[in-house]
């Protein structure tokens, strides 16, 4: 699918290095790309930080299927809509209900994104390496791949949780994909922990808001929130405990006490975040804007505050499983910020004795004044993903249009944490009950104490719901599958990773095995 601008641009770097199923015609791109690189004058010092640039490009440019096919299954949220004629996506849908399409466009898309992306910074890393070799300063060009590695770490690591496995180029040459081996996801996480370990003394010791070169570009902690991730998928609990204590005892991330706001304007750049994608109309309500395309969230139908606000397409909603996991545990802060009710929603729970009577702050009108109207393909619609119509720049209508895609955030540092010394690992910044606490104390919960390991999971099933994917993966590794299977689905470990797309197979003949 075709990408929306971001704000970084490269003339120079290597573009186009989409992994289509088009062989000749990209080992003709590249052909083309070399030959751009070759007219670069490596010896303008000043000019290496562009490759870097380039690779922030390539991060915030995702795609808008890339997040949606990566977060769909688990029991936190559902596709919206269903089969027939209320949906044009069935094979989304299906998707999420664990009946896979090895044809389906969406996997063959998630993986050229990805893979694109990979050869492209790792053409950026070759770029830099050139301009290093014609006299800039080493330090710097090393710093520079070593921003470049965390951000290839995060695609690593998506495609290996999707697909258990994946391939690990270096290079920007695509025919390596026909030698190298097919790593197991192990070797993926494992590779992913090596790499950080190489590249955390070499990143700036800050806040991704306090860099002044690269706003919210990569530092050392967004590097041991890589790691901590990839251990976590290894149960490798003390290798967990170690990286996210590191970056407890840094002192220099705290919680937004606004959760409602931290997914909003609000949000963008703030001090929770370890790592996010980047979009800005540049304050102004024509002209250029880099966004993400927030209408695969956003409601088929509503009255927003502002008028003319456009709608979305209704393909993404919180489950009813976690709406009444929520309810039952009295929540209101995350519940109010994380589900957006339409008035058949309100109904269907209400169908259910158990719910009855509902709390009175629920109704289809958001905090922010925008009413959402009952729409054919969900009953409710994603608040993480949505931007109340007040908060967009006056003259721009686009739904989500200027707001941040978080991907990396300090409270689920905390939980993982919490998670991985509740498994046995020992700690150093401080206790599992200290870490869960101030989670909850945002969310207006008491305090816990002598938190187990399942209440940690439930916290975390609180907390990051929607986000990206996270509840599925952890029910799979915890072996507590039985969650999956809900609403109608049935899961079973033979579902835990997508087919990989026929088109790749038919292309690569490693794959084939």
């Amino acid at each position: 699918m075709k990408r929306r601008q971001y704000i970084f641009n490269l003339a120079f770097l290597v573009t186009g290095l989409l992994f289509i199923s088009a062989c000749t015609d990209k080992f003709d791109d590249i052909k083309e790309n070399r030959s751009l690189a070759s007219e670069t004058d490596y010896t303008i010092s000043g000019n290496m930080i562009l490759p870097l640039i380039g690779a922030y490009s390539e991060f915030n440019n995702t795609e808008w299927e890339d997040f949606p096919l990566i977060s769909v299954r688990g029991d936190d949220v559902n596709s919206g809509g269903g089969s027939g004629g209320n949906y044009d996506q069935n094979d989304f849908h299906e998707t999420d209900l664990y009946n896979y399409n090895k044809d389906y466009w969406m996997y063959n898309s998630l993986w050229q994104n990805y893979y694109g992306n990979i050869f492209s910074v790792n053409a950026a890393i070759e770029q830099i390496g050139k301009y290093e070799a014609a006299g800039a300063d080493a330090a710097l060009a090393a710093r520079y791949v070593a921003e470049i590695k965390v951000l290839r770490s995060w695609w690593q690591l998506q495609l290996a949780r999707v697909w258990g496995g994946a391939f690990l180029p270096e290079s920007s040459d695509l025919s390596t994909l026909f030698v190298l081996p097919f790593s197991t996801k192990d070797e993926v996480m494992q590779y992913i922990s090596d790499q950080m370990d190489l590249v955390i003394p070499l990143l700036p010791d800050m806040r991704p808001n306090q860099r002044t070169d690269i706003p919210g570009g990569i530092t050392k902690y967004t590097a041991l929130a890589m790691k901590a991730l990839a251990n976590l998928e290894l149960k490798n609990y003390q290798a967990v405990a170690d990286a996210t204590g590191e970056i407890i005892k840094s002192n220099a991330f705290t919680l937004e006490p606004d959760f409602y706001e931290l997914f909003k304007i609000k949000g963008k750049l703030n001090n929770e975040n370890l790592l996010e994608m980047q979009y800005s109309d540049l304050g102004q309500g024509t002209g250029t804007n880099y966004s993400y395309l927030y209408a695969f969230f956003g409601p088929q139908g509503w009255t927003p505050k502002v008028a003319g606000a456009a709608d979305g397409w209704g393909f993404y909603e919180p489950s009813l499983k976690y709406i009444k996991f929520m309810l039952d545990r009295g929540e209101t802060v995350r519940l109010q910020t994380t589900v957006i009710f339409t008035n058949s929603g309100i109904a269907t729970l209400k169908s259910d004795p158990a719910y009855a009577t509902l709390p009175s702050w629920i109704s289809n009108t958001t905090p922010s004044g925008d009413i959402f109207n009952d729409y054919a393909r969900a009953m409710f619609a994603s608040g993480k993903h949505y931007l109340p119509s007040d908060q967009l720049t006056p003259g721009r209508t686009d739904y989500g249009t200027n707001k941040n895609f978080t991907c990396i955030r300090y409270a689920q540092i905390l939980l993982m944490y919490a998670e991985a010394l509740t498994q046995g690992a020992s700690g150093s910044a401080g206790s599992a009950d200290a870490a869960v606490n101030a989670v909850r104390a945002r969310a207006g919960l008491s305090n816990l104490s002598g938190v187990t390991n399942d209440q940690v999971m439930d916290e975390k099933f609180a907390e990051l719901a929607t986000e990206w994917g996270d509840r599925f993966w952890d029910m799979i590794r915890l072996g507590k599958t039985e969650e999956l299977s809900y609403d109608g689905r049935t899961f079973s470990m033979a579902k835990q990773f997508l087919p990989i797309p026929q088109a790749q197979v038919d292309l690569i003949p490693s794959l084939k095995q």
